[in-house]
């Protein structure tokens, strides 16, 4: 018999594993902070034999070295991984036994980083057989290798791939054909029912795309639904390059830091700062880190003082945005909250806070100082504080601030919004218009993040904590439209602007639709005459070109233009109608 246990690091959005059997164990792709490695191992009752490393991490700090010293497990890491200490080098094909009938085989995976190392996890069973060439049938034993689970680290995720482009930009494309190459060895040398376990993609910034739903898949059902098996190369490959999102700039410092060999970790408690000290490290420089949730935050707060709550995705947000290797000190709610924190940071190499504080705000304020708060407020509020929830451009005053990433913007907006990612709000504070700042996000988290920047800045903010979607509810206006929305729009004053080529546009459009290409309004040619002066809904296959389309529009001085969701796919399927030229294809599948 065999277990797999999973070692959870939500925060970072991965997993390591502890696999064995009766009296010893692997463990694969462990976090730094490995007691809770040891502490699973002991529940267990096996050994730690062998430490396993599908690849020189570029998101988290390795435990792997610490964990191999400390349990004098032997340390696997792939051969052609570059590494400054000792290691047992692993090769495509190598087997280990970790336990009495049981072995993990190695499959070079080559994709995620060139070096990329899976491990198939195989039940040896002894089976006995006649020997059909005897008169007398002699029973001979007969081993036989069950793969009843793959660690697959950053290759073969749940639904989609481990990102291609973290070791060397010029090795991108390359790596990305590796990667499509590697999944198909996967579906094709494992049975279907063997188990799935990645690495990276529950939440992860490794994931090539937002992986899919659910926590545990086996190839079967990859080989029917993920990307990378039901593509083409080409297609794969090209999908894939134009869906990676931003890399976290800490991501930098984790391969240098995990191919030198990891320090060992210490989670003692920082050093306690009184009131003056925390004012003197704000003075300095320094980044000074609160941890409570964003409500508390919002209601009084050290001034000068950042809101990463402890609960979220703090490793993530704040290794990104922190200037790396600036001191920080936290302040907690409870030691227990501090710990968790420390617990969280040391995983991205943040190892040891200048210093800590637990308590309140009153606390942690000299005597002689106030305390600053923000309001908070939702996407209905919000409205309520533009002049009518039609007019694109806010009230003067009024700053609309999206911090989402690229990728989650291109979805839709709030049409006159200033959009600054998160991670690049600290060196773009000064591109912010005066007045009132409402900032958002998708869900309120980094919106508290945004406004604590804001306010240590100076600016006077609203926190917006609401889901994004709230927004439409609100009546603000979006820059992009359902295509109902578009029908009933372009029913009245506003036109649809249809961005495709001529070749697409005869196969079927919207009919009082007005053709401008795309590609002749990015040359530079002027709108068509029907299309001047008035609002426009722009259109094109799919949404893609669309969006282009808008953003150059409202670039050249147009102060209502939005797009359709999903383009004339989405006009056919709600069953609106088309009309095609003579001859140029079938009526309702425009193309």
């Amino acid at each position: 018999m065999y277990f797999v246990d999973t070692i959870d690091v939500p925060g970072l959005g991965n997993r390591g594993y502890l696999a064995g059997g009766a009296h010893s164990a692997a463990v694969v792709d462990p976090p730094r902070d490995i007691d809770r490695v040891i502490e699973a191992a002991a529940r267990r009752g096996v050994r730690i034999t062998h430490v396993v490393e599908t690849h020189v991490h570029n998101d988290y700090v390795t435990g792997g070295l610490e964990l191999a010293r400390i349990t004098g497990a032997a340390y696997l890491v792939p051969a052609a991984a570059r590494v400054g200490y000792e290691r047992v080098p692993v090769a495509d094909g190598d087997r280990t036994e970790i336990d009495e009938g049981l072995v993990l085989r190695a499959l070079a995976t080559p994709g995620h980083t060139p070096h990329h190392t899976s491990y198939v996890l195989e039940e040896i069973q002894e089976q006995s057989r006649k020997d059909l060439g005897e008169e007398v049938g002699e029973e001979v034993p007969q081993e036989t290798a069950r793969s009843v689970a793959v660690f697959t680290g950053g290759s073969l995720l749940i639904g989609t791939v481990g990102r291609p482009d973290l070791v060397e930009p010029g090795l991108t494309g390359r790596v990305a054909r590796a990667q499509y190459d590697s999944a198909h060895r996967l579906a094709a040398e494992l049975p279907d029912e063997t188990a799935v376990l990645p690495t990276h993609g529950f939440g992860s910034f490794c994931s090539a795309t937002r992986a899919a739903g659910g926590t545990a898949t086996t190839i079967g059902r990859e080989r029917a639904v993920n990307e990378a098996l039901v593509k083409d190369v080409d297609a794969f490959v090209a999908d894939l390059l134009a869906g990676l999102d931003d890399i976290p700039a800490y991501y930098a410092h984790m391969g240098p830091a995990n191919a030198q060999g990891p320090a060992p970790v210490d989670l003692t408690p920082p050093r306690p700062a009184d009131a003056e000290e925390i004012a003197a490290r704000l003075a300095a420089g320094e980044w000074v880190v609160d941890l409570r949730n964003r409500v508390a935050f919002a209601e009084g707060h050290v001034a000068g003082s950042l809101n990463f709550e402890a609960e979220g995705q703090l490793a993530t947000y704040l290794a990104w945005l922190l200037p790396w290797g600036k001191p920080v000190t936290l302040l907690a709610d409870t030691p227990a909250q501090l710990a968790h924190a420390q617990r969280e940071l040391v995983r991205v190499g943040i190892d040891r806070p200048a210093a800590g504080a637990t308590g309140s705000p009153t606390d942690w304020i000299p005597q002689d100082e106030r305390s600053r708060s923000f309001p908070r407020g939702t996407f209905a509020e919000l409205a309520a504080a533009r002049p009518t929830a039609a007019q694109p451009a806010p009230r003067e005053g009024v700053v609309i601030l999206d911090v989402r990433r690229d990728s989650e913007r291109d979805a839709d907006w709030i049409r006159g919004s200033v959009h600054i990612p998160l991670h690049h709000l600290r060196e773009r504070l000064p591109e912010i218009p005066d007045g009132t700042v409402w900032v958002h996000c998708a869900g309120g988290m980094r919106a508290a993040i945004a406004a604590s920047l804001l306010d240590a800045a100076g600016r006077e903010v609203v926190a917006v904590d609401d889901g994004f979607a709230a927004a439409r509810d609100a009546g603000l206006p979006m820059a992009r439209v359902t295509a109902a929305e578009a029908e009933e729009r372009t029913g009245s004053d506003a036109v649809l602007l249809d961005v495709r080529e001529p070749d697409e546009w005869a196969t079927g459009h919207a009919p009082g639709a007005v053709l401008a290409p795309l590609s002749a309004l990015t040359a530079g040619e002027p709108l068509p005459q029907a299309a001047r002066g008035r609002p426009i809904v722009a259109i094109c296959r799919s949404g893609k070109r669309s969006r282009e389309a808008a953003a150059l529009l409202t670039a050249r001085g147009g102060t209502d233009v939005v797009d359709v969701v999903g383009g004339m796919r989405a006009w056919v399927e709600a069953g609106l109608p088309v009309v095609a030229e003579p001859g140029a294809g079938t009526p309702g599948h425009p193309r």
